[in-house]
């Protein structure tokens, strides 16, 4: 068991922190990234919620201007054009204040692989430092913790527990992970 009550776990795909709640508040930050492209350094959103002590804390959100001129596949899931983005911050440019609300982690996402992996190819991309933080995935946690569900998408754990929702909007996807996380930490 390591601070804070963390237990890690070896799973496939490397060191998965799964967090026992029973007695204990704790502090993590979710992230969510929209992409334009199917490449993982076309974030065009990102949004982050902190979670402290227990409860939700700061918030962030911006759109991005993704690198180079991807063709945009996504415009129909979350509804961002290349238009909306043309005076954007570029990551590299939102990187530094992104990175002090993530602080130390947990990176907590519903899907974690996907938005881990915007985030590293992303930082690649641009030659930033590499980032190793712990990560939960709520996705994983729900399928454990709701087994009764058919689905264990966002949407439809938010629906399930009456949780507002404006889906592939990562300000209100990373709340609803938030909010989530919270009540999968609390059972």
């Amino acid at each position: 068991m390591g601070a804070m009550g963390v237990r890690f776990i070896r799973i496939s795909e490397g060191l998965e922190a799964i967090y026992l709640m029973a007695r204990r508040r704790i502090n993590f930050t979710v992230v969510d990234f929209e992409t334009c492209a199917h490449k993982r350094e076309s974030a065009c959103a990102v949004g982050v919620v902190q979670v402290v002590d227990g409860r939700i804390g700061e918030s962030f959100y911006t759109l991005l201007k993704p690198p180079e001129r991807p063709y945009w596949n996504f415009v129909d899931i979350h509804g961002i054009t290349r238009e909306m983005v043309r005076d954007a911050p570029t990551f590299p440019e939102i990187w530094p204040q992104l990175r002090s609300i993530i602080g130390e982690g947990p990176f907590v996402a519903h899907n974690a692989p996907f938005d881990w992996s915007v985030l590293t190819r992303t930082l690649a991309y641009y030659n930033l430092p590499a980032v190793d933080l712990p990560r939960v995935c709520t996705c994983r946690l729900a399928r454990q913790a709701l087994p009764q569900l058919t689905s264990h998408t966002l949407d439809a754990i938010a629906g399930h527990w009456g949780i507002k929702l404006d889906h592939h909007h990562a300000a209100s996807d990373a709340r609803a992970c938030a909010e989530i996380a919270i009540r999968l930490w609390s059972m």
